[in-house]
């Protein structure tokens, strides 16, 4: 175990190379570049790429062809370059391509607030690309855990077949804190098929079949468009609805090895459901009003998405407050599970800074 102090960019580079990571394209854009020049430095020393591509079109593309190239690949990028990446991350989700993609937001729409964070890129993240599918994103509030949730998307991606977001923010990537580089750690590799070729990439009875490389024998076609179980086209309704039906359930019949979150007073009348950065506000808050005498407690979203309803349609809570550096987004969410409460109230704040207590506790006494 190795103890450092360093920035919350550096932290998530790091944790991609713990995790196995070995090639990363991408373009630089702030606030998420120093990721990239970190993985610059430091994949050719453990025998890995680093390709900076035109755009960050080329740079999933690079990451997509790598991954089934056999290896664990990633990028980094911020709000405009995550919309170009859109097409191509569905058809990573269509193909089943493992890879990491971490989103350190800034201020939008358009060019917006290069500097300063945001958490306004949520809902692209759940709904951006097009077509039915699952995702997996985590939140990060510490640069502790900007290492420990980059080891865990892969970790995710690896298992599932997925791509896996980490949605961070400027404030988290550019904070500089202790961190613990664990040696004692998880690591999940995928699955590759016994056969070769392999006749069946794509099974129907399968929920998260081995993964073929090219270049080992394995004979495999890959295409976005609907795939027989061999991987060939086929578009009729009956094998689009298996098709698609086996990758959203994948995700969804394991939302309970997927879903994490941490919380106090889980029975309390007053609730945050919190998420990212805004959460180190929130708990400051929660034990200054329980110190008054208030009965106040939290939830944290680590994975925002798939979105833990079960867990919180369990609130007893009359009153559920929500913090977000964006105009509400995981409000929503919140407001369509939260059916107990009297009251779902956002906290919303825009600009580039992050709540400060005297806000929420407003939110709680009025």
């Amino acid at each position: 175990m190795k103890v450092e102090f360093m920035q919350g960019n550096q932290a998530c580079a790091k944790g991609a190379i713990k995790a196995g990571c070995r090639f990363f394209a991408g373009y630089p854009i702030t606030p998420s570049t120093e990721i990239a020049e970190a993985m610059a430095r430091e994949l050719p020393k453990v025998g890995g790429y680093y390709i900076q591509m035109e755009d960050e079109i080329g740079s999933i593309a690079a990451v997509i062809g790598a991954s089934w190239g056999g290896l664990k690949a990633m990028t980094a990028t911020s709000g405009p370059g995550f919309s170009l990446m859109q097409e191509n991350i569905g058809y990573a989700y269509m193909t089943e391509t493992p890879c990491v993609i971490v989103n350190v937001q800034r201020g939008g729409p358009s060019t917006g607030q290069p500097t300063m964070a945001s958490q306004g890129d949520m809902m692209q993240c759940r709904w951006g690309s097009h077509g039915d599918y699952e995702v997996i994103a985590l939140a990060p509030s510490s640069v502790q855990e900007m290492y420990d949730f980059t080891i865990m998307a892969f970790n995710y991606a690896e298992k599932y077949r997925v791509p896996v977001f980490v949605m961070a923010d400027e404030i988290v990537g550019h904070m500089r804190e202790k961190v613990v580089l664990h040696d004692n750690i998880e690591i999940i590799d995928r699955k590759k098929p016994e056969e070769k070729p392999c006749k069946k990439p794509y099974p129907f009875d399968v929920d998260v079949p081995p993964m073929p490389v090219f270049g080992e024998g394995y004979n495999v076609h890959i295409t976005g468009l609907t795939h027989d179980e061999r991987g060939y086209p086929d578009v009729s309704a009956e094998t689009h609805d298996k098709l698609v039906r086996r990758l959203v359930n994948k995700i969804r019949k394991n939302k309970d090895d997927i879903v994490k979150w941490e919380g106090e007073n889980l029975d309390a009348e007053i609730m945050f459901v919190c998420y990212g950065t805004p959460s180190r506000t929130v708990k400051y808050t929660a034990n200054k009003l329980r110190e008054k005498g208030l009965d106040v407690g939290y939830i944290r979203l680590i994975t925002v998405y798939p979105f833990p309803d079960e867990l919180l349609k369990k609130l007893k809570a009359k009153k559920v407050i929500v913090p977000e550096m964006n105009l509400g987004q995981i409000y929503y969410e919140v407001e369509r599970v939260c059916k107990k409460a009297d009251d779902v109230i956002l906290v919303d704040k825009i600009g580039g800074e992050l709540h400060r207590p005297e806000e929420l506790e407003k939110a709680v006494l009025e």
